[in-house]
């Protein structure tokens, strides 16, 4: 029985890697990736805005405010910050350094990162709030997933993940 799932696992591994090789073709993958790094942006944004609309006063700070898929540095480091007096919330992510990958994450992507989510606090406990980030790009459906590597649990980067490390911070 745990040969057949070793097995199994290795089937998904192989044919996720041959997935990852199909999409080749460099200017549509450096335009895929504009596109995930605005998208990430909105994300972030629609849940500032979302928070911020609910108060008296606005608390959460975004940074960058605005975001253009120019803004995407190809290579190097992309970072959106949210922040409220103290309390930070970092989103970094970069290309990998193939065009696609699934040496991090099973689903062939084009994009990695990580939410780090923090305050004093807990940064005198050495203790950092984190999720793994891809931007995912499988049998033409596209988006950003993220990975707990605590319990190995999955799912899409949405308003519910950015609460899930916010809220902790106050």
């Amino acid at each position: 029985m745990a040969q057949d799932d070793v097995i199994a696992r290795l089937a998904r591994q192989i044919d996720a890697s041959k997935k990852a090789e199909r999409l080749a073709n460099p200017d549509e993958v450096a335009g895929l990736r504009r596109q995930a790094a605005n998208e990430l942006h909105r994300i972030c944004a629609e849940f500032v805005s979302a928070v911020n609309g609910s108060l008296a006063e606005p608390a959460l700070d975004l940074s960058p405010v605005n975001y253009a898929p120019e803004m995407f540095r190809q290579p190097g480091v992309n970072l959106i910050r949210i922040s409220s007096q103290g309390r930070e919330m970092h989103i970094v992510f970069q290309a990998p350094p193939k065009l696609t990958s699934t040496e991090k994450f099973p689903v062939p992507y084009i994009l990695e990162g990580e939410a780090r989510a923090y305050n004093q606090q807990m940064l005198e406990h050495f203790e950092i709030r984190s999720r793994s980030l891809f931007f995912c790009v499988d049998q033409g459906t596209a988006g950003w997933r993220f990975f707990d590597w605590r319990n190995r649990h999955s799912g899409p980067v949405n308003r519910e993940l950015l609460i899930s490390l916010v809220e902790p911070l106050f």
